[in-house]
């Protein structure tokens, strides 16, 4: 078990997502960032769909109230066990009274804490995520707080190195960039935006506003103008869609998107890139890279072979450390 001592507004218990209540009305909620969630699940040998405690923008502060394993994967925020420095993607074994420290975040805005087997809080229609907007799953249907405990599903703790185990994380940016590049997809309504608007949209920056949160993103850069006028019918819309209202600025939906929605969609992030969203805080610039389906497929093929290359390495350290005991 952990305390929570002290910790950032909006840290929620979130897994991959409560699909296939759409036609409900109810979005999806999950983690924004899906690969440190899987990373940190996967160093304690977890299911990817066991639940993390997703921190946002540090610092935060933990008691563990017993010995307890742990993982830590996401951005990166100089965090300490009783002081002495953890790498940034790391699972290990804590000490009942010791103290895990989560700094500031120089880059990224988001880590992810994984106890063995998830975080025990009830699964509601099929997962453990926080719907905040309906306030239901998670932990109470609400943000964590100072005073709170949280428990592991499984109590025996997997058997870990003395020094721990740690994976490395692709990087949010390219060599060389200020921008976070994201791959999308033109989407239903892109060519119903004057050529002016979509050259501005693939070829120059756009930058996260303040006004954003799990549900969207807000981007301040270049107004993007419709050929022609008028209000479209609500149409299903689903994390990733960039939508852009009657003014011209942009908006990128994401984890806890609504269902359905009328602004016209000028594009799609695709999934693979969408854990590099999750990364974004405010004042960051993204940048556009138009791809085709095959890209997009070829993406969602290298993720997978990433996922399979960790699992293999970490499979490959368990059968070494058995063989040691």
């Amino acid at each position: 078990m952990i305390k929570v001592i002290s910790i950032p507004p909006l840290a929620t218990v979130q897994d991959l997502g409560r699909d296939g209540h759409w036609y409900q009305g109810l979005g999806r909620a999950g983690a924004m960032d899906s690969l440190a969630h899987r990373a940190a699940n996967m160093l304690l040998g977890n299911e990817d769909t066991a639940a993390t405690l997703e921190i946002q923008l540090t610092p935060a502060r933990f008691e563990f109230t017993e010995r307890q394993a742990f993982a830590l994967a996401g951005a990166p925020c100089g965090a300490t066990l009783d002081g002495h420095a953890l790498p940034r993607v790391w699972a290990g074994m804590a000490q009942a009274g010791q103290m895990l420290d989560l700094a500031g975040m120089p880059t990224g805005a988001r880590v992810y804490l994984a106890l063995p087997g998830g975080i025990d809080v009830p699964q509601v229609l099929g997962s453990r995520s926080t719907q905040l907007r309906e306030t239901f799953g998670g932990y109470q249907g609400r943000v964590l707080r100072p005073g709170d405990h949280l428990d592991p599903i499984r109590k025996d703790p997997p058997t870990l190195p003395e020094a721990g185990l740690s994976l490395g994380l692709p990087p949010l940016r390219r060599d060389g960039e200020a921008a976070i590049a994201l791959r999308a997809l033109s989407s239903g309504e892109h060519d119903e935006f004057t050529p002016d608007a979509q050259e501005a949209f693939w070829s120059t920056p756009f930058s996260v506003s303040p006004q954003s949160n799990r549900q969207g993103y807000r981007l301040e850069g270049a107004n993007l103008t419709r050929k022609s006028h008028g209000e479209l019918r609500s149409h299903g819309i689903v994390p990733g869609i960039v939508q852009v209202p009657g003014g011209g600025a942009p908006i990128i939906q994401l984890a806890d998107s609504a269902t359905m929605g009328g602004y016209p969609k000028i594009a799609a992030v695709i999934a693979a890139d969408l854990w590099r969203l999750g990364q974004a805080r405010p004042g960051d610039a993204l940048r556009f890279q138009r791809v085709d389906l095959a890209d997009a497929a070829a993406a969602e093929r290298e993720m997978t072979a990433l996922l399979h290359d960790w699992q293999g390495a970490l499979t490959g350290i368990a059968q070494q450390n058995r063989s040691w005991i």
